[in-house]
């Protein structure tokens, strides 16, 4: 099942069901008028919108609409939790040899995690907005899953069953504030924007073998201008899989339902094609040539990213935005 929210001039938008191909929606007021009461409720609302998503693919909904036309939201415009990870720890050692910087043994068996802004996740078509360029402006292409109630101290295996959505996402990064702000040891803020959401969540099911144990194994495909930058396979050199995320998250505390979390950039070791931000290309550069050549996003660059099936369709919808400056 395929799900998204559309623009209807509230902040938490329309719930939709979208069909397989992404071509048409249907509005379901009768069961959530939104994505945050169909999660909340998900044990009742789970099969009544794929029994409607069954008659969608059908054609059998008169009611249904063009969904290119309509004007998409993030999936949830805002959740109570979003927290991301840094599952793919060969990212992080590879940014830390890049600046000659031990990787602590720790981090290969306890996962990174920083809580980010979660009051306004944005559409898959809207502009990157920052004030300035002088702030190393990066895209970050990641997997991220929406859960259900999680309890206080779920085993990995356990969490797994509380992940109930999964999407893609564009954590974009403040590269030039994020050496001063972790150098005061409190984590990121200033260096976080607005994160963005593709146009549809998709169920477990949807998935079919691609997921499996927590990983969604296929590439991520992240395009800068034409292009491509690299499309790593999200299911490998995938150190914590969404169960040892998740459950991370509720060592000491119950997560929320519609709580998103993030895998962190996608990264897949010694490929050509491995990465899924500009830090990561730039690493390589250092590593290899002394220095990086490659610079950080300017105005009007476009950042694509997608993740496609083995039939190249389309799972989640395109993230196609473009880097703009903030108008105060």
């Amino acid at each position: 099942m395929k799900l998204a929210s559309i623009d209807n001039q509230t902040r938490d938008g329309q719930l939709v069901v979208v069909n397989k191909e992404l071509t048409k929606a249907v509005k379901v007021p009768q069961i959530a008028a939104t994505m945050q009461a169909a999660i909340d409720n998900w044990s009742a609302t789970e099969s009544q919108l794929q029994e409607v998503y069954a008659q969608l693919n059908a054609n059998k909904l008169e009611s249904a609409f063009d969904f290119s036309t309509a004007k998409v939201m993030a999936p949830i415009p805002r959740a109570y939790h979003w927290a991301d990870g840094s599952a793919y720890v060969t990212h992080v050692e590879l940014v830390r040899k890049a600046r000659n910087a031990q990787l602590p043994e720790s981090f290969w068996t306890d996962p990174l995690m920083y809580m980010g802004a979660s009051d306004a996740f944005i559409g898959a078509n809207d502009a990157i907005e920052i004030e300035t360029e002088d702030w190393g402006i990066d895209f970050e292409s990641e997997v991220a899953v929406i859960t259900d109630d999680v309890p206080a101290g779920v085993s990995p295996q356990e969490a797994l069953t509380h992940i109930k959505l999964v999407t893609i996402i564009n954590d974009v990064s403040l590269r030039n504030l994020i050496p001063n702000e972790l150098s005061k040891q409190f984590g990121f803020y200033q260096s976080k924007p607005w994160t963005t959401f593709a146009p549809v969540v998709v169920t477990l099911d949807e998935l079919k073998e691609e997921w499996d144990n927590g990983k969604l194994h296929l590439p991520l495909y992240s395009t800068l201008n034409g292009q491509l930058i690299g499309s790593p396979n999200a299911g490998v050199d995938m150190t914590f899989d969404f169960g040892q995320l998740v459950a991370h998250a509720a060592k000491t505390r119950s997560l929320m339902a519609g709580t998103v979390i993030g895998s962190g950039t996608v990264a897949n070791q010694g490929s050509p094609n491995g990465s899924s931000c500009l830090a990561e290309v730039r690493c390589l550069e250092v590593i290899k040539d002394g220095k990086a050549s490659t610079p950080f996003m300017s105005f009007g660059d476009r950042i694509e990213i997608e993740m496609k099936d083995k039939n190249g369709h389309s799972i989640f919808g395109k993230i196609n935005q473009v880097v703009t400056k903030y108008q105060k």
